[in-house]
């Protein structure tokens, strides 16, 4: 390990050596204004996004219902990634998060990768929300007529907007975007148990275990199909671990996380699985389309044409929440990156009401060019733009498990302290948990139109970081210096 990361590490485990100054110098300056309804919303939030409104109804379409499984198998893994993430962040609180533990734990070339790859997943992620945003819009007749393209840049335009004003107008949308996404989906759950147990007709068949097994069973397609699907179910978990940056910004995070952590394991088996299975009973999974959310083609096939209309309005509100966390998130990373060099100097300016804007406007740039790419394929867009995004997810959660592998390895040599709030069965759970992540990756191969060209995008992405890091690595090595002596940031 480095020495700066000896230092880092010995400054977090003595904070009162240290005085006020933090042990990540890209935590100065936050307010922290978020609450504990914030951040257990916003954890809430993170399970209910695009990926589970709009890319469930693709999904289920080519894997059947045994998508559900597909969901559970991937949310177990997740939640061991989150409670991984939620002992570090008891540790060490820092809106850098987990870039702040791998600049610890692996040294600042690890704070890089992770960044780096974190951005990549997000900025995409963006791509993938705004042309969300974009599609549900055209289910309104009114709107077919804008091209694709301007109503992703509009939105995008919104919530950048909103997201610079300050963290707590931040939180504010955060939690009634999440109280709308939660209410919605507890709505439509009541809505299709009725349906189930008064045998009311959905676009002309009688919901039922028979929408199964008169339709091909749980794997009509086989299983290949549910293994390809893998990737995009991981991406609809992409945003759990928000909550890790979001406890940077928060008075007590000892009270809040742990609480909001341990809550995700049955808001998984609630609203995806127990959505999936729900979905699966209603209709057909061959009627769900990938352009149109399944909560909207159930309820626009009740003979209740509003109901639709209504849904549509919420999954777009579930679009925008994503998008606004992206650039959330991504400004607290790319402002822990800067201070430490790894990052342009500009992502870690901070506005009069603590907002870094440099790393937003960064995030927004990315998220200009996918509107091209909804002007060029927008048919593809959407597809494209989630399995590369999936890279970044898949490869920030390995390194917030190798992190806490060497983590549990220094607390058991008596160097750092671990918390009561802990991941069970270490290293056995991240071990595991890192080679289901790699094997995904690996299964994407199979998926000659997209999933190949994506695993392909790995050395290439390899390639650009290596690049960058040489044209980093004397102002990563001077920023460590400066900061060792007590030096001023620049």
């Amino acid at each position: 390990m480095s020495k700066d990361a000896v230092d880092t590490a010995q400054v977090a485990a003595h904070p009162e050596a240290a005085g006020t100054i933090p042990a990540d110098a890209g935590d100065a300056g936050y307010s922290k204004g978020l609450k504990a309804r914030h951040v257990n919303m916003i954890a809430i939030g993170g399970a209910i996004g695009t990926g589970l409104f709009l890319g469930a109804g693709g999904r289920l379409r080519d894997a059947g219902p045994a998508l559900a499984i597909a969901y559970l198998v991937a949310g177990v893994f997740a939640f061991f990634v989150v409670k991984a993430l939620g002992e570090l962040v008891l540790y060490r609180p820092s809106s850098g998060s987990f870039v702040s533990y791998a600049r610890e734990f692996l040294g600042e070339k690890g704070a890089y990768v992770a960044g780096w790859m974190y951005f990549l997943n997000w900025s995409t992620t963006g791509i993938a929300d705004i042309t969300a945003i974009a599609l549900y819009t055209h289910y309104w007749s009114m709107f077919t007529s804008i091209p694709q393209w301007v109503l992703a840049l509009i939105a995008l335009a919104v919530v950048l907007a909103v997201n610079l004003i300050s963290v707590k107008i931040f939180g504010e949308m955060e939690f009634w975007f999440a109280i709308v996404k939660v209410a919605t989906l507890i709505g439509f759950m009541l809505i299709g148990i009725f349906l189930l147990a008064t045998q009311h007709e959905v676009g002309g068949q009688t919901p039922g275990i028979g929408m199964i097994t008169d339709h091909g069973g749980m794997l009509p397609h086989g299983v290949m199909p549910v293994v390809l699907v893998m990737q995009g179910v991981i991406f609809s978990y992409a945003a759990l671990e928000l909550v890790g940056v979001a406890a940077g910004e928060t008075a007590e995070p000892e009270k809040i996380v742990p609480r909001a952590v341990n809550s995700i394991m049955w808001r998984v088996a609630l609203f995806y699985v127990g959505s999936v299975v729900l979905l699966a009973l209603l209709l057909p999974s061959s009627v769900y389309s990938g352009d149109q959310s399944p909560f909207v083609t159930v309820l626009s096939k009740i003979g209740v044409p509003a109901a639709g209309d209504v849904m549509n309005l919420v999954v777009l509100t579930a679009a925008m929440s994503s998008l606004n966390s992206g650039l959330y998130s991504t400004g607290r990373i790319l402002r822990s990156m800067a201070m430490s060099g790894s990052a342009p100097r500009f992502t870690g300016v901070m506005s009069r009401s603590q907002v870094p804007y440099g790393g937003i406007l960064l995030t927004c740039a990315v998220c200009v060019l996918g509107v091209g790419l909804n002007f060029l394929v927008p048919s593809k867009a959407f597809e494209i733009v989630l399995n590369v995004a999936s890279l970044g997810i898949i490869s920030t959660w390995v390194i917030i498990m190798i992190c806490h592998l060497v983590f549990v390895r220094r607390a058991r040599a008596g160097l750092v302290e671990r918390p009561r709030f802990r991941l069970p069965g270490s290293p056995v759970t991240e071990i595991v948990t890192i080679a289901f992540l790699l094997a995904v990756i690996g299964l994407m191969w199979n998926d000659e139109e997209v999933g190949r060209k994506t695993v392909l995008l790995v050395p290439v992405i390899a390639v650009m970081l290596v690049a960058g890091w040489f044209g980093v690595r004397r102002r990563v090595s001077q920023e460590a210096d400066r900061q060792r002596l007590g030096g001023p940031q620049r």
